[in-house]
């Protein structure tokens, strides 16, 4: 497949790897304790390589707004340096979203004309040409403005790509205009319903016959045209009284009643959002100012009505939304209104001075941007929090602050590519010992050459029950029960003895071993006949 070369490409495709895990430090928690929602304030690329060992392949939906490089971005502007710089911005920070989606994910950029088409080449590199959804086109002004070629751009982009095949659009709910088009003129005992033309205009011999109104006329279709339903078909429309001849029977062509009973749940999604559908940059604006008092405390909102339109297609209630370019907030806020779960991150001051304050607002139920749409009247709650020091240091000490479930995470993560829940049962966890789990490597989409992932087909005979790859133990913080500074974190005879006991009473006891230890004093001999492999921390997981 065709790849994006430009200044500094080498690097920006190692960076992600080369980015250390870092701890995430709470800072102050808002509203519902219990609530699973996350503002962080930090480089959005650490943060989201922070992520990973929780959050990879579960987040539903990721919707961002990132800079659209318009002389703004960096401080001196050259134009083949800045293009460049803004490549390799955002191609290790699209890796890692990435890795974060689920299989049934989503990823909506909003972007203009400057780097567009750019960011489409490079996103379609990093999630296969295959994998491309639509480039929806957002009419982002309501009023045209002056400009220096003769043509007022009016529209912004929305990049929609999705992590495997495995993603299916909701459709969007029918409006009330939609909804008034279905109405009851002869009180069918079935309901509203649509009047639908019964010719096409294309001639089909098959389909040219006479018809019988109520009134005794004989109908035939207009000349070059046919009916849109075969003889038989029609017979049975007639017999089920679904065809409609108009109030008095006597109407020159026949119609086709299509019920809302019977229809789909909404209608299917277009690739043009007018402003009146999702908003303006105009009223972004009144919406922010409505908040901060009256005060531009953003140059580059985005409606809520956009993120809102986003997230009834990509995501459903509890799911989790994420926004690495968080802005003024946004995303985050219509995600809570809506239900959802979210993480935002954004770096610097303005995630204390605008994002917080903003969110809090949600929380205590503030009625702008969709809250009266969505019926909002307040409530949930989020975590503060602030990126941490590396999980391990520059001499490769662990950080003090480590916990067992949170390098048991970490440790998960790069073994399987998956989050890790702590003490899950469904993997096969042992809570309260170093098995973290079974990993089996179950895929809901099969590989292709290219990176590209495609949907099983569904004449495949069924696969066998997969075989184990490995056994995760994880020897950290004395999890065997001794409290000694380095108790039970080597592995010995003993140690190993220990594990292969707990493992003989696994979920999978043939399945190979992986440990991770600061230290083995077992000869590689023995290690291969327990079928054992083993990882030293932190050297073996000091970045992905």
């Amino acid at each position: 497949m065709p790849q994006l070369t430009w200044l500094g490409d080498a690097d920006a495709k190692r960076a992600a790897r080369r980015v250390p895990y870092r701890m995430l430090d709470p800072v102050e928690q808002v509203g519902d304790p219990a609530a699973q929602n996350w503002l962080i304030q930090g480089d959005n690329l650490d943060a989201l390589k922070a992520l990973l060992p929780f959050y990879a392949g579960r987040v539903k939906c990721v919707f961002i707004d990132p800079p659209y490089n318009t002389k703004s971005a960096f401080e001196h502007y050259d134009d083949n340096l800045e293009h460049s710089q803004w490549l390799s911005m955002m191609y290790p920070r699209l890796e890692l979203l990435r890795t974060l989606l689920s299989e049934h994910g989503t990823l909506w950029a909003t972007i203009d004309d400057n780097e567009g088409h750019y960011l489409k080449v490079i996103a379609d590199e990093l999630f296969g040409r295959g994998n491309f959804v639509a480039n929806i086109v957002w009419q982002s002004k309501d009023t045209p403005g002056n400009n220096s070629t003769g043509i007022a751009q009016t529209h912004n982009h929305v990049l929609v790509m999705r992590k495997s095949s495995a993603f299916q659009f909701a459709l969007m709910p029918r409006n009330e205009a939609q909804l008034a088009n279905y109405t009851n003129p002869d009180d069918d005992p079935r309901g509203d319903w649509l009047a639908a033309p019964l010719t096409r205009a294309e001639h089909r011999d098959r389909d040219v016959y006479p018809l019988s109104n109520p009134v005794g006329k004989s109908v035939l279709p207009p000349k070059g045209s046919s009916w849109r339903r075969p003889p038989e078909k029609m017979r049975w429309l007639i017999a089920d009284n679904r065809v409609w001849w108009g109030r008095r029977g006597d109407a020159e062509f026949p119609m086709e009643k299509k019920f809302l009973s019977e229809a789909k749940d909404g209608v299917v999604n277009k690739t043009w959002w007018p402003y009146e559908f999702a908003g303006s940059t105009r009223n972004a604006s009144a919406e922010i100012k409505a908040l901060f008092g009256g005060q531009k405390a953003f140059d580059t909102p985005k409606p809520e009505k956009i993120v809102q339109r986003a997230l009834e297609i990509a995501s459903n209630v509890d799911d989790i939304v994420l926004d690495s370019f968080l802005g003024s907030g946004t995303t985050a806020a219509v995600a809570h209104k809506m239900g959802r779960r979210w993480i935002g991150i954004e770096m610097g001051e303005h995630a204390r001075t605008h994002c917080l304050p903003r969110l809090l607002k949600v929380v205590e139920g503030e009625a702008g941007g969709i809250s009266r749409a969505v019926g909002w009247a307040g409530g949930g709650g989020f975590r503060f929090a602030q990126l941490g020091a590396p999980v391990f240091d520059a001499a490769g000490h662990i950080h003090p602050e480590m916990r067992f479930d949170t390098l048991a995470a970490f440790v998960w993560q790069q073994e399987t590519g998956h989050a890790h829940t702590p003490g899950d049962p469904a993997c096969g966890a042992r809570p309260g010992t170093p098995l973290l789990g079974i990993h089996y490597g179950l895929d809901s989409c099969q590989r292709l050459p290219d990176r590209r992932e495609g949907q099983i087909s569904p004449e495949a005979p069924p696969a066998a029950a997969p075989a184990p790859r490995a056994a995760i133990y994880l020897l950290f913080n004395g999890i065997l029960g001794d409290k000694r500074p380095a108790g039970g974190n080597v592995l010995t005879r003993e140690v190993l003895s220990a594990l292969l006991a707990l493992h003989a009473g696994s979920a999978a006891p043939q399945a190979p071993l992986v440990v991770y230890g600061e230290a083995c004093r077992v000869g590689p001999v023995r290690l291969a006949q327990a079928g054992v492999t083993f990882r030293h921390i932190p050297h073996d997981i000091r970045a992905g």
